[in-house]
């Protein structure tokens, strides 16, 4: 039965971000504005036009210390505003990959590259529970708003320890869980596709990235963005239950 309930999840994200990427839309049903996100006048101007889809609830290129000549990969990476941040960090010498499993979105994000002739980004199609990259090829990896959406987040954050190299690290800004969500939100397909429902607590990520093998681990919720998050379900307290984080840990060198 949960295996059922899982895909029904796995189906309500996917054909709501497939809905997204084909209106040209921006935002997923709550209000994940750039500017609320953290994005700066400067960087937003330099994106291909689509690339700013305001799906994000915040902006992992802020803790991820990005250097010249790394590889960086980008779990659900939808029009690909951060990876081309990113790219613009790493430079010609690095590399950029997103992931996502939507084919709406990952038609876009390469359209987007073409219209910004991102030579050292790249998209696939793929599940983050299952990343098509090889083992230890990655030196950091990003995500916005997109971890909670999976149903198998111990999954999420294997994978992810796979592809790390020895000593890579996660960049991650995400929404976490600070108290029981009520059951009639657990049940709500739209509130999960809308970044709700799906949110794990703190205590719960770090066993999640423990038993996957980070260490160095750092959660912090943000609580300057309890205002947004009363906006996704006006008049439902929802900032109550979940805020956004960043999620840092890094992966040992031996």
């Amino acid at each position: 039965m949960q295996k059922v309930r899982d895909e029904e999840k796995r189906r309500a994200v996917r054909e709501t971000y497939g809905r997204i990427a084909k209106a040209g839309a921006a935002g997923c049903g709550c209000d994940c504005s750039p500017a609320a996100s953290g994005y700066s006048e400067a960087e937003r101007r330099g994106l291909p036009e689509g690339a700013d889809m305001a799906l994000g609830s915040g902006n992992p290129l802020a803790i991820a210390a990005l250097e010249p000549g790394e590889t960086v990969l980008d779990l659900g990476s939808g029009g690909g505003i951060d990876c081309f941040l990113a790219a613009g960090r790493v430079g010609a010498a690095g590399r950029v990959v997103g992931v996502d499993m939507t084919p709406e979105m990952v038609s876009k994000a390469r359209e987007n590259a073409a219209k910004a002739g991102a030579a050292n980004v790249e998209f696939r199609l793929g599940e983050i529970e299952h990343l098509p990259v090889a083992d230890a090829s990655v030196d950091v990896i990003l995500s916005n708003c997109v971890i909670n959406l999976s149903p198998d987040k111990p999954a999420v954050y294997r994978d992810a320890y796979r592809v790390l190299k020895p000593g890579g690290r996660l960049a991650i800004s995400d929404v976490v869980a600070t108290a029981e969500l009520p059951d009639e939100a657990r049940g709500d397909l739209a509130r999960y596709a809308a970044c709700v429902s799906g949110a794990a607590s703190i205590a719960e990520l770090r066993r999640i990235l423990g038993e996957a093998g980070f260490e160095k681990i750092r959660i912090r919720p943000q609580d300057e963005s309890r205002d947004v998050v009363r906006e996704w379900v006006p008049g439902g307290r929802i900032e109550d239950y979940v805020l956004a984080a960043t999620i840092e840990a890094v992966k040992p060198e031996a």
